[in-house]
């Protein structure tokens, strides 16, 4: 797996990936330098890692999914103090609607977190995972 990334001018890059031939742009906040006009790259490792997830527990719930309702996955990243500004610390809610086994819900996020979500694996932070399944945490 591959990516091309190319600057665009001030801080903003265009990275394209060689498997899919999808595109994204990504910029630095306002406050870093940047125009703010996409998201940041630290934003897109929170939003690759919340996609894995996501992804992984709808294959590993897909009997139980035509009874689901939504399925959201909320991030919360704290960053170290100093550089490398990596994430020490991430907070995942999974929050289901719907017809879902509790145990259905808390295998999928189990797994997962441990064991299938590369994004999750591939960083070098202390992840916290909770489900709330119809409003009520599990």
């Amino acid at each position: 797996m591959k990516v091309n990334t190319k600057w665009l001018g001030d801080i903003s890059f265009e990275s394209t990936a060689d498997v899919s031939g999808h595109t994204v742009k990504m910029d630095a906040r306002k406050e870093a330098g940047g125009s703010g006009s996409a998201p940041s790259p630290m934003e897109m490792v929170l939003h690759g890692v919340a996609g894995c997830m996501g992804i992984d527990m709808c294959v590993i719930m897909r009997h139980h999914m035509d009874k689901g309702e939504s399925l959201k996955l909320e991030l919360d990243g704290r960053r170290a103090e100093t550089e490398p500004k990596r994430f020490t610390d991430v907070e995942i809610t999974v929050k289901v609607e719907g017809d879902v086994p509790a145990k259905v819900l808390n295998r999928a996020l189990n797994l997962s977190h441990e064991k299938y979500c590369s994004a999750v694996n591939s960083l070098n932070a202390d992840f916290t995972v909770k489900a709330i399944l119809n409003g009520e945490g599990i």
